[in-house]
């Protein structure tokens, strides 16, 4: 299973894919779709759409882990965050790659053992269930590949479970607490490298 992540943003779109092969992990990419904060936002919405689709179509990931909407204090700043997970998902449902959400204390409890962990403690994580020589940078790539590695250990959880696949976008979250065993599950493996 290819897994794409995405840390959505009108100023930087994070992405990161990652491969299960087995009980492992495996690296395969990461970055951030930079945009202009001058240009009008319907020029950056359009940017995203389509380096994304660049990406999807040069990865072809199976399913696309994304940030879900949070309560912000920022109005403004929520609706843009909306605008450019809509440009995501949009990018993923027009190459039939499903859509699944979750929230950023699901994502950090995934990770690093607790929802309130912060950007190091998931980084560090992250570097480390991927066999990675150095902390994934920048910020949003490391993010997006944390989604991507948590709708993984969230799969795992399910089969062990023996219940259907996690929702999909717009149909709730998983309830899947603690992931400990998943997070064992890829840790109790060799490392391999990139």
């Amino acid at each position: 299973m290819r897994i794409l992540g995405i840390d959505p943003g009108t100023r930087q779109t994070g992405f990161g894919i990652i491969q299960e092969e087995g009980r492992s992990l495996r690296f395969v990419d990461c970055g951030v779709i930079r945009t202009s904060s001058k240009g009008p936002l319907s020029r950056r919405l359009h940017q995203i759409y389509h380096e994304l689709r660049a990406v999807i179509e040069r990865h072809r990931p199976d399913t696309l882990s994304l940030e879900d909407i949070f309560v912000a204090r920022n109005v403004s700043s929520a609706l843009k965050l909306g605008h450019a997970r809509g440009a995501s998902i949009l990018a993923a449902v027009n190459h039939d790659v499903e859509v699944f959400e979750y929230s950023p204390a699901e994502v950090k409890k995934n990770i690093a053992g607790s929802g309130r962990a912060d950007k190091q403690q998931v980084q560090q994580m992250v570097q480390r269930l991927l066999a990675l020589p150095e902390l994934p940078t920048p910020a949003d790539a490391s993010d997006a590949l944390a989604l991507a590695i948590c709708h993984s250990f969230c799969r795992v959880m399910q089969a062990r479970l023996g219940t259907a696949a996690p929702p999909k976008a717009r149909g709730g979250r998983p309830n899947l607490s603690p992931p400990v065993a998943a997070r064992k599950h890829f840790l109790s493996r060799p490392p391999q490298g990139r």
